[in-house]
């Protein structure tokens, strides 16, 4: 590799180092070039990289970055994880692809600049994930919201059992009840007196010309009718 190749790939790899919010050191010694492309697409959907680089340039690195707390770890067939996503992701994904294919060992790494050896790792690594808690903290802040409707649906059907069973025992029915008669008025208005028949004239001729219930029109004198001579 030429100077000035090496010059770029330590510069970009301090650059990673820098930008990393943890990193993981694994021996990668057995692993094959397809297992290592599986496992780097694995890791870039978790937003983290796998990435060979010879021990020598990694620490030239590291230095660079100010990440010298991995010097250490950098001995032997070493590949460094390097991650801007959810370390415990990358965690799982990293220990499940060792159970499936048998290779890769941890080795130690760094995390919001503390030290990370392989139990605490392995601890990580059994954590839920950033968007599984997520899920969980909203489920907890909306579990008293959910209390609350739950109490109050169990409220308003509790109410209607009692009053359909108030219904059946016949205290409660369909019918409304009977309207009440409006108030008599206080003052009420004299009614028209009719006229007396004997004063109006009209009305006691009429009276007069009409014949009594109590006559028979055969008994009446009739005027006889004088015989021509």
């Amino acid at each position: 590799m030429k100077r000035d190749e090496k010059t770029a790939v330590i510069d970009e790899l301090a650059e990673d180092l820098g930008e990393a919010e943890a990193i993981f050191a694994v021996d990668y010694k057995g692993i094959s070039v397809p297992q290592a492309a599986e496992l780097r697409t694995k890791l870039r959907e978790s937003d983290a990289q796998f990435k060979v680089v010879k021990n020598r340039l990694a620490k030239l690195a590291a230095e660079k970055a100010g990440t010298e707390d991995i010097d250490d770890l950098l001995q032997g067939p070493i590949a460094l994880t390097l991650i801007k996503g959810d370390p415990v992701v990358v965690a799982k994904t990293i220990t499940t692809f060792t159970k499936e294919h048998e290779v890769l060992e941890y080795r130690g790494g760094i995390m919001d600049g503390a030290r990370l050896d392989i139990e605490t790792f392995q601890a990580i690594a059994r954590l839920p994930g950033r968007d599984v808690l997520h899920g969980q903290l909203v489920g907890l802040a909306a579990s008293p919201l959910t209390g609350l409707v739950a109490g109050m649906s169990n409220l308003i059907s509790g109410l209607g059992r009692q009053l359909a069973q108030i219904a059946e025992q016949g205290l409660v029915t369909d019918e409304a009840p009977a309207e009440e008669p409006a108030a008599e008025e206080t003052s009420e208005a004299p009614e028209a007196e009719e006229p007396d028949a004997g004063s109006d004239p009209e009305a006691g001729a009429e009276q007069a010309s009409e014949p009594d219930e109590g006559s028979d029109p055969s008994d009446e004198t009739e005027t006889e009718t004088p015989k021509e001579d």
